[in-house]
C-alpha cells in the first residue's frame, strides 16, 4: 500500500530493498523468534550488509550520509512487513545520532562503523525506576576518579541489553550537579564491565527485543567513555530523543499499514452468505477511518524527519508524529483483529501478538499524557501543569 507518501526515486529504492529482505524472512520469523526469546541476527546482518542500518550516519564512519528521512523509510517498511524492530530505533537511531553529533573521534571510529554494518549494537540507558519522563530526577551517579569515572545506580525498562555490546548510560554528574539541579553526563559503558549486571523484566510483549533492569555497582570507565562535555548531557540526550520519537512514528506507521493490509485481504476473501465481508459498511468504514488516521500519521512523521534533517526545531513535530502514529496504529490493529473475528486472536494470523508492542508505543518512549503536556505548554502557551 503506497498510500499518500510520495517517495523519491532514492527512497523507493530503499523501500524496495527493505521489502525484499523482509519478505525473505516473513512476519512469522519475527513472531517465532519473539515467542522463543531468540534474536534476529540473520535478518540484522542482512540489513547491515545492505547498508540499511547506517544510511543516516556519516559516510566517513561507515554510514550512508543520509538522514532521518531515510531512516523513516527503513523502520516503517520493516513494520509494514510485521517486523517492528525496537533495536533499530535504539542502536542506529538514538545511540548512533548522539555519537555522531557529540562523540569523540575515537568513539565514532570505535562504534559507528560497527553499528552501521550490524556487527555491534548499543542499548540506551535513560529510564530509572523512579525517573521516567523526568530525566532531571536521575539517581544513577557518575563520579570522577583518577583514572576516569565510577558509575553507580540502576536503569529500568532498557531494551535489548542482552544483544548489546555497550549501553549509552545517562547519569547524574556528581561534580556538576547542585542540590537544586542535576547536571547530566553521558558514557559508553561496555556490557561486560565488572559491576554491570542485568535481569529480564517479564512482560506480555512478543518481540525479539526484550526489556531489562540494569544494575551498575561501582562500574569503572575511562575518560574516553565520556560523550561530549561533562555536565552538558541534557542537550546531548535531546539530540537522541527527537530521532527516537520520529522513528517510533515510523514504526507505528508500518504496523498500521501491516494491520490494514492484513484486514483488507481477509475482508476481500472471507465470505458470509456468498458476500465478501468487506462489502459491508460495518467492516469497510472502520477500516477506511483507520487508513485515514495511519496515512495522516505517516505524513506527520515524514514532515518531522524533514524538519530534523533541515536543522529546524523538530521537537513539536516529532512529538506530534509519535502521538498520532501510536494512536493510529493501535486503532488499525484493533480494527484488523475485529475484522478477522475469532481468527484475529489466532497466532496463525499474526495480529494479536503485535498488540502489546503496539500498545507500548502509547507509553514509551514518552507517554501520551506527557506528549500532550508538551504540546499544551510549548505549542499552545498554556500554564505548566507540573
Amino acid at each position: 500500500m503506497a498510500g499518500l507518501i510520495n517517495d523519491s526515486v532514492e527512497h523507493r529504492a530503499v523501500r524496495d530493498s527493505v521489502a525484499g529482505i523482509a519478505a525473505r524472512y516473513g512476519s512469522r520469523y519475527f513472531l517465532q523468534r519473539g515467542r522463543a526469546g531468540e534474536g534476529i541476527e540473520d535478518l540484522w546482518k542482512d540489513l547491515g550488509a545492505a547498508g540499511l542500518l547506517g544510511l543516516h550516519l556519516p559516510e566517513e564512519y561507515g554510514g550512508g550520509g543520509g538522514g532521518m528521512t531515510e531512516a523513516v523509510v527503513v523502520v516503517e517498511e520493516l513494520g509494514a512487513h510485521g517486523m517492528p524492530l525496537l533495536i533499530w530505533v535504539i542502536s542506529p537511531a538514538i545511540c548512533g545520532n548522539i555519537l555522531s553529533q557529540h562523540g569523540s573521534v575515537s568513539l565514532k571510529q570505535q562504534w559507528l562503523p560497527s553499528i552501521a554494518d550490524g556487527s555491534k549494537k548499543m542499548a540506551f540507558g535513560l529510564t530509572e525506576p523512579d525517573a521516567g519522563s523526568n530525566s532531571h530526577n536521575l539517581k544513577t551517579t557518575a563520579r570522577r576518579t583518577g583514572a576516569g569515572w565510577t558509575i553507580t545506580g540502576s536503569k529500568y525498562y532498557i531494551s535489548a541489553v542482552d544483544q548489546a555490546s555497550a549501553i549509552l548510560i545517562v547519569a547524574r554528574d556528581a561534580d556538576h550537579s547542585t542540590p537544586e539541579k542535576n547536571a547530566l553526563s553521558l558514557f559508553v559503558v561496555p556490557t561486560d564491565s565488572p559491576g554491570l549486571t542485568y535481569r529480564p523484566i517479564d512482560t506480555s510483549i512478543v518481540s525479539p527485543d526484550k526489556q531489562f533492569l540494569v544494575y551498575l555497582d561501582q562500574v569503572q570507565v575511562g575518560e574516553e567513555a565520556l560523550i561530549g562535555v561533562a555536565g552538558n548531557g541534557l542537550r546531548q540526550v535531546f539530540d537522541g530523543l527527537n530521532p527516537e520519537r520520529i522513528l517510533v512514528g515510523a514504526l507505528c506507521g508500518g504496523i498500521g499499514r501491516y494491520a490494514i493490509d492484513k484486514a483488507c485481504a481477509y475482508a476481500k476473501q472471507r465470505c458470509v452468505w456468498s458476500t465478501p465481508i468487506g462489502a459491508h459498511q460495518g467492516i469497510a468504514h472502520p477500516l477506511a477511518e483507520a487508513h485515514i488516521a495511519v496515512e495522516l500519521s505517516r505524513m506527520a512523521t515524514a514532515r518531522s524527519a524533514e524538519m530534523f534533517d533541515a536543522g529546524q526545531p523538530a521537537g513539536e513535530a516529532a512529538n506530534i508524529a509519535k502521538f498520532a502514529a501510536s494512536e493510529a496504529a493501535l486503532k488499525a490493529l484493533d480494527q484488523a483483529i475485529q475484522t478477522h473475528g475469532g481468527n484475529g486472536l489466532s497466532n496463525e494470523y499474526g495480529l494479536s501478538e503485535l498488540w502489546f508492542v503496539t500498545r507500548l508505543m502509547r507509553t514509551a518512549p514518552v507517554s501520551r499524557e506527557m506528549t500532550l503536556n508538551f504540546i499544551a505548554q510549548t505549542s499552545l502557551g498554556l500554564p505548566r501543569s507540573y
